[in-house]
Order: structure tokens, then C-alpha cells, then sequence
């Protein structure tokens, strides 16, 4: 049992994942578990699982989010993982063998392997993916990035890269993407100081595509490859749009007034 490594999942509608990820994570003896609105099967699958401590409130952005659920861990060392996500048998091997004493101000980055529709991708910005998911919250935590938020790290942390990886199944149905650029558009736009003309937009919409496409090789990942880079693109327009349509409509709300 790993008694010393506690792991922090936050979770919203996750039913379709979250028992095969809590499944990966029976040798923990602290998984926290923090809700944040689901209307799914997903606190009553957290709460089936007897190492499985669920907490439930609100979301305030996926940085300043997973910064409070960290605090919820009965451990300083914290493994952060997300509902679709689980560590391979190398991984856990290693986080059995990692001496917390000894690596007391020390992060472990850790290889994700994403997959869409059951396939590894290798390209389009997916592959070689390393994250520090690893840490001790007495000098690191996540940052308080609203959207695409990642691990700050001390500058006297030490970085390991540990062997293994996580199993990410990052899509399972194509409907995912659609969500995620509604969701993740609007919480961006809603807290955006930048407000592009939209031919500027388009531009980088277009770039957004053509960097996923070619410079990062989408092309080698077959249709997978245009999925992707389509998705970056339509998340690149949707968050500058939204952006500048609520800047336009404040100024014809005040023109009015």
C-alpha cells in the first residue's frame, strides 16, 4: 500500500472514466476525490471505492481548483491525475520505490501517453508528453492558470523524470471535442483582457491549424492528425470570438445607456 503519495482527481460528469481510473489506484491509501458539479453516476462511483475520500464544491477555474484540492490531502506528497487518466504498472512501481524523505524537494515528471478512440497518438502536439504530476505541496503547487493549468515549480525543486507513464484516455467519443472548446472558450474569454479584430482571428485560427498539421507533424497521425488540428483551431477562434463578441456588447450596452 502506498501510504505516503496521495492522490488528488477533480472531477465533473466523469462516470465514463473515473472507475477505471479509481480501479489503477487500489495500492493508494489516500485518493481525494473533489466534485465539482457533476449531474452523472460520478460521486457515487468515488464514493464506492473504500481508499476513496470525495469531496464536493465548487469550480473556480481548473488552476485555483486543483490548488484547493490539494489542500484536501491527508499527504504533503501529491500525485495529481485527472478522471480519465491511469498510472501504468512501471509507474506504480516507481512511486513505490521513491524515497519521500530523501526527495523531500523534489518534482517527478511523469510520461503521459495520450489516446483518441483507443490509439496512442505520437504527434499533433500530443506525443511526448512529460508533466510534472508528482510533487510536495509544501513547495510546489498548480498555478492559477483558469484554463490549461500546470504544476509551478520552486526553483530549488529538483526535477526526476520517473519511469512509466499514465494512460490517458483523452478522447472516446469525437463529441468530446466539441465540449471541451465550449467549455474551455468560454471560461478563457470570460477572464481575456485581449481583444482581437476578428480577421485577426481568423489568422490565428488558421496558424493554430497549419502548426498542429505540419510543424507538429499532424499529417503522420492520419485522420486522428486533422481531428486534432481542426479541434486547436476551433478553440483558437472560439475563445478570441467570445472575447471580443462580450467586448462588443459591453460597448453597445454603455453607447446605450
Amino acid at each position: 500500500m502506498l501510504r505516503n503519495i496521495s492522490v488528488v482527481i477533480i472531477t465533473r460528469d466523469a462516470a465514463t472514466t473515473l472507475d477505471a481510473t479509481l480501479r489503477s489506484l487500489t495500492d493508494f491509501d489516500d485518493v481525494v476525490v473533489y466534485d465539482n458539479g457533476s449531474s452523472d453516476d460520478t460521486p457515487s462511483i468515488a464514493a464506492s471505492y473504500p481508499n476513496v475520500r470525495l469531496f464536493q464544491g465548487e469550480f473556480i477555474g481548473f488552476g485555483p481548483t486543483k490548488q484547493h484540492a490539494v489542500t484536501l490531502a491527508a499527504n504533503d506528497w501529491i500525485l495529481s491525475l485527472d478522471a480519465d487518466e491511469a498510472p501504468d504498472a512501471a509507474l506504480l512501481s516507481a512511486l513505490e520505490q521513491w524515497d519521500c524523505a530523501v526527495e523531500r524537494n523534489a518534482a517527478g515528471e511523469i510520461r503521459r501517453n495520450n489516446l483518441l478512440m483507443g490509439k496512442v497518438v505520437h504527434h499533433s502536439g500530443w506525443g511526448n508528453d512529460w508533466l510534472v504530476r508528482l510533487f510536495n505541496r509544501r513547495f510546489c503547487n498548480f498555478n492559477d492558470a483558469m484554463v490549461h493549468e500546470a504544476v509551478a515549480i520552486a526553483a530549488s525543486t529538483r526535477l526526476v523524470r520517473l519511469d512509466g507513464g499514465i494512460t490517458h484516455q483523452a478522447v472516446t467519443d469525437l463529441s468530446q471535442f466539441l465540449d471541451k472548446v465550449n467549455r474551455y472558450s468560454s471560461i478563457r474569454a470570460t477572464h481575456s483582457r485581449r481583444r482581437l479584430h476578428p480577421a485577426f482571428i481568423l489568422a490565428k485560427a488558421l496558424f493554430a491549424f497549419l502548426r498542429t498539421y505540419g510543424l507538429r507533424l499532424g499529417f503522420l497521425d492520419g485522420w486522428r492528425g486533422v481531428v486534432i488540428a481542426f479541434s486547436n483551431a476551433n478553440g483558437v477562434f472560439w475563445k478570441h470570438m467570445k472575447a471580443y463578441a462580450l467586448h462588443r456588447k459591453g460597448l453597445d450596452t454603455r453607447r446605450k445607456d
